[in-house]
């Protein structure tokens, strides 16, 4: 695909006026928005993009908070959080991109004696705050019928945690992404997987004045529509890619292409409007975060959702 094959949601006039905005994009990890759209030959946009890269979800929404970036991809979990924060968090989500929930494990270092979630009463075990990670942990202890206070949890970040678990200062770590991969390739071993705890809705959040700039809006769009085009890409060139992936995330081709057939497999990456549903899937997270007396107030989500978009969501990556 080249540039003159792009094809833009903002009309000529837009365009003009497009060349001015500037989009600081937050992504998880590695750049894995700015070389998805180079790989599918879409990022050449008519607005500037100025990226960054955050360890989780939870610090890109405290970046937006305090008024740093604009477009932030995350899990359910750190808005919940971030919504208490002063001015509310300063967000709102706009759409959903569905996704899989593979990487998302509880490991234990090689030659560890743990060998199941039950195991680990008692245990020091790391996790990542207001993630994913938090989540599924809480909720792989209720089902192996522990309760958070059994465990010593230690709250780290996804490369202290990850420095821990190999420095033996903890006896397991929850995480996610680029740190669960490089915790095997030291040999690292799962006990437990949240794959089919999280729903697979990742949050598409920007700040509430965004929405109200018409060219900055219009650039959010067709940044959102680029990024559609870019995961039919993915899909269609899944070898291309994964070589991509493996240079970012120092992890064997073969291994970056198994994880990558297995998770489109599971469940593709598409960005959809917002449903009802979707709303439901994160009240019930934020529900049983206060149940546990993890959260400090009981939250009512859907007044950081909104619907704005959701007619121009629904035209992304048609044309």
């Amino acid at each position: 695909m080249t540039a003159c094959d792009q094809k833009s949601s903002a009309s000529e006039p837009e365009k003009n006026k497009l060349s001015d905005v500037t989009l600081r994009v937050a992504q998880t990890g590695w750049s894995s928005i700015e070389e998805e759209l180079k790989a599918a030959g879409l990022e050449n946009t008519p607005y500037k993009i100025d990226y960054s890269v955050f360890q989780g979800g939870n610090l890109q929404l405290e970046a937006m908070a305090g008024g740093h970036i604009d477009f932030s991809l995350s899990s359910e979990i750190p808005p919940i959080f971030a919504n208490l924060s002063e001015g509310n968090g300063n967000f709102k989500v706009v759409a959903v991109q569905e996704g899989n929930t593979l990487n998302q494990e509880v490991v234990v270092p090689k030659n560890s004696l743990i060998k199941t979630v039950a195991d680990l009463k008692g245990k020091k075990v790391a996790y990542v705050k207001n993630t994913t990670a938090h989540y599924f942990l809480l909720k792989l202890l209720k089902e192996a019928g522990l309760e958070w206070k059994d465990i010593k949890p230690v709250e780290l970040s996804t490369s202290d945690g990850l420095t821990a678990l190999l420095g033996g200062n903890v006896d397991a770590f929850a995480s996610y992404g680029v740190s669960i991969i490089s915790a095997h390739e030291k040999g690292a071993k799962t006990i437990a997987s949240g794959k089919d705890i999280l729903s697979g809705n990742f949050l598409i959040t920007v700040p509430p004045k965004l929405l109200e700039d018409k060219n900055k809006k219009a650039a959010l769009v067709d940044l959102l529509d680029r990024l559609q085009k870019a995961h039919k890409w993915t899909r269609e060139n899944q070898e291309q890619w994964a070589k991509v992936v493996a240079t970012n995330t120092h992890q064997p081709v073969s291994q970056a292409l198994t994880t990558l057939k297995e998770g489109e497999e599971q469940r593709p990456s598409i960005i959809t409007p917002i449903t009802t549903q979707q709303i439901k899937s994160e009240q019930d997270v934020a529900d049983t975060f206060y149940s546990e007396s993890l959260l400090k107030e009981k939250i009512d989500v859907k007044k950081f959702w909104t619907k704005v978009l959701n007619s121009d969501v629904e035209k992304i990556g048609l044309n």
